[in-house]
């Protein structure tokens, strides 16, 4: 089976070329900052349409986005544009091409501060950001692929995904940066704020199961492993396995809007049953094993 990725070069980009390939798929990569693939950007119609449509593949996991909330909010315009638009682009070629499968990947985010406990697939939308607002977007104009055009589609909304060449900036990336210089862990609001983390793994898994279950097509998933932790629990777990005597810096909210703690976990009943996904790397696991990847990055760069 051949399968264009796009956002090939970001966090998941990567590591699900590389989980897709071991696992014997053939890959092609599409992204504006692809090397080793197609450089392309995916608000520009008539090119990616010109390259493509001389390109044999099987089916379409379209990750390509723009994902800095704080950008999003300040680029607002640019956010829509990558988001959505790039979102209905990537459609109209794999509807062309007459695919076999259109993954896409939303987010956790469309749910907002959630509805209710433990999130469902049913759970309303309530969007925040404007990077919520173009998931959401992007999210109906896939569904109205599937229904128009039977373009056999499956929407991802995950929690917090983390593992090797996650963004340095987010969470996890920067608690095990701090414990590797001895530096604080800076928690804002207590850390209080919770959340499913979940090894990248556990995501290509289920991607995998997503491009050949025939069970998937039309449906709508939650990505996680179903369990909640707070970000002080994460902070605590990784100072633990790394031996670290950095301190636990405890800050207030860096917003009013950030007082109340925002809690979101989600239920992973209907993929567990529709599918039979099953997690298979532990927190715990997958910590140890995005621990020993940033000490391998901070011993090369010496």
């Amino acid at each position: 089976m051949k399968i264009l990725i796009t956002g090939s070069r970001g966090f998941v980009g990567r590591n699900l070329v590389e989980y897709l390939e071991n696992r014997g798929f053939e890959v092609i990569r599409l992204d504006i900052d692809e090397v080793d693939g197609l450089r392309l950007d995916i608000v520009d119609f008539d090119r990616l349409w010109n390259s493509l449509s001389t390109v044999d593949f099987d089916a379409v996991v379209h990750l390509a986005a723009l994902a800095n909330i704080p950008q999003c909010i300040k680029e607002i315009y640019k956010c829509f544009k990558i988001n959505v638009y790039g979102t209905l682009n990537i459609l109209e070629v794999a509807s062309r091409k007459k695919v076999e499968r259109f993954i896409y990947a939303s987010s956790a985010n469309v749910y907002g501060l959630p509805l209710k406990l433990p999130v469902d697939e049913n759970t309303p939308y309530n969007p925040r950001t404007p990077y919520d607002y173009s998931k959401v977007a992007s999210e109906q104009i896939v569904q109205s692929y599937w229904k128009t055009e039977k373009l056999p589609i499956v929407i991802f909304r995950s929690w917090k995904l983390f593992g090797e060449h996650d963004v340095p900036t987010t969470a996890i990336p920067s608690f095990i940066n701090a414990c590797l210089k001895n530096e604080p862990i800076k928690l804002y609001n207590g850390g209080r704020d919770t959340t499913d983390p979940t090894y990248i793994e556990n995501y290509c898994s289920a991607v995998e199961l997503a491009l050949t279950k025939q069970e998937a097509v039309g449906e709508v998933f939650n990505i996680g492993t179903g369990r909640e932790v707070s970000i002080r629990e994460i902070a605590e777990s990784i100072k633990r396995l790394m031996n670290s005597n950095s301190e636990i810096m405890i800050l207030p909210p860096r917003t009013d809007a950030e007082k109340e703690p925002m809690r979101s976990y989600p239920s992973i009943e209907k993929i567990k049953k529709l599918l039979n996904y099953v997690p298979r790397v532990s927190l715990e696991e997958g910590l140890r094993r995005t621990i020993e990847y940033y000490r391998q990055k901070a011993s090369e760069s010496g």
